[in-house]
């Protein structure tokens, strides 16, 4: 069962960076929100804040995590990084298996995008269940990079 999400071609027309009335991609957009999410969720979650802020840290983050709304198609966080050469090469490095899930989740979000409809509410992804996949190996990518700029400039 799939329900229709309505046609918000014109709330999401590009106000800049493109022609007047442009309509972003579905993916861009998806990028827009995740990335604002990554800023709050970078803010630890133990730091030295009272008990009290931290619940409501933690409520907010809830709540753009559903605001957010690429949840409501299935995907995960690190289904919407911006590809650069580091993303990209820590994606062919990823085991097969999560690859294919990844493929898939991405396939699935912009088939339902196509259709103007989103996924039942049992299955979208909820907040604790969204796990950072490919930060593991990003961060890999990177350290690695890094080593080797260090040793060019030696």
């Amino acid at each position: 069962m799939v329900r229709e999400a309505g046609d918000h071609r014109s709330r999401y027309a590009c106000s800049s960076g493109g022609k007047s009335g442009q309509v972003e991609t579905a993916r861009t957009r998806w990028w827009r929100r995740g990335a604002l999410l990554g800023v709050i969720s970078g803010i630890p979650a133990k730091c030295n804040i009272t008990s009290t802020t931290a619940r409501l840290l933690q409520i907010v983050r809830k709540w753009y995590y559903n605001a957010a709304g690429y949840n409501k198609y299935g995907l995960l966080r690190d289904d919407l990084l911006y590809e650069t050469e580091d993303v990209k090469e820590a994606i062919r490095r990823l085991p097969e298996d999560l690859y294919f899930e990844r493929c898939f989740r991405i396939k699935r979000a912009m088939d339902l995008t196509m259709k103007h409809r989103i996924l039942p509410k049992e299955e979208w992804v909820k907040y604790e269940e969204d796990g950072h996949y490919l930060q593991p190996y990003l961060k890999e990518v990177i350290r690695e990079r890094q080593e080797r700029e260090a040793w060019k400039k030696k």
